[in-house]
């Protein structure tokens, strides 16, 4: 990240406002990497530099990283994104990772290159975690590591016996071999049912695809948890930062 001036990044971090910010480095309460600066001109580096208030313990601008550089976002995607890092095939998740959504304890603005794990279609909402932890990404991702997400999923008519079992069955489609769901409850509401269900597997548009296959149209779908990380409360377009030991 470029470098950007002491006072900027302080009100950047939602701590104060730029103007009280400089009255705190005239006065000498402004510490950079454990060192008192006093010209307003000061430029740092928000990725190294760490900043913090004189006589606080509590640094004020540390970077929500894990110790190896590593950065987690959890967001409540909307119906109408995509998941990926540009916006050439239509609004991006990206475009919802700005301060003012961010809701966790932690403000600050993130200045990251971070990516989806895995895909959530423009159609549904819910839980998509954002890393630039290659490692994590891969764990949550291949079949191997069988680390489940969970989804609530609403469909056009009740489930019959018979569909029940193929879906947990799992079938061939386009002469690919999909594993089976685990329905962990349904509700019936009126002629829509209300699915919960827990997925290994993460392909394409697999879950509408299953359904369609047996003859059920989706209507909605929200995934609630990836790997021990749930949605939880979070609001529809926010997000906040998580820490790794909450996802795996």
């Amino acid at each position: 990240m470029q470098h950007i001036r002491l006072q900027k990044h302080i009100a950047d971090m939602g701590i104060t406002s730029r103007r009280k910010a400089e009255d705190l480095i005239r006065a000498g309460k402004i510490l950079v990497n454990g060192k008192i600066v006093t010209e307003l001109g000061t430029k740092i580096n928000p990725d190294i530099d760490n900043v913090s208030l004189k006589n606080k313990k509590k640094e004020i601008n540390k970077n929500p990283i894990e110790q190896h550089g590593f950065i987690y976002i959890a967001l409540n995607k909307p119906v109408g994104y995509i998941c990926s890092n540009t916006s050439s095939q239509g609004a991006s998740i990206l475009e919802l990772i700005i301060k003012e959504n961010n809701i966790g304890r932690n403000k600050q603005a993130n200045t990251i290159r971070v990516y989806p794990v895995g895909r959530l279609d423009k159609d549904s909402e819910g839980l998509v975690l954002l890393t630039n932890d290659g490692e994590l990404t891969n764990i949550l991702t291949h079949p191997r590591y069988e680390h489940t997400k969970e989804y609530d999923v609403t469909v056009d008519k009740p489930l019959t016996k018979d569909a029940r079992h193929i879906l947990e069955s799992g079938m061939i489609l386009n002469d690919k071999k999909l594993k089976g769901i685990t329905i962990k409850k349904e509700f019936n509401k009126g002629k829509r049912t209300i699915i919960t269900l827990i997925l290994e597997e993460g392909k394409n548009r697999q879950l509408r695809k299953m359904f369609g296959r047996i003859g059920y149209t989706i209507t909605t779908l929200r995934r609630t948890r990836i790997g021990r990380l749930r949605l939880s409360t979070l609001p529809v377009g926010t997000w906040k930062y998580v820490k790794k030991e909450h996802i795996v």
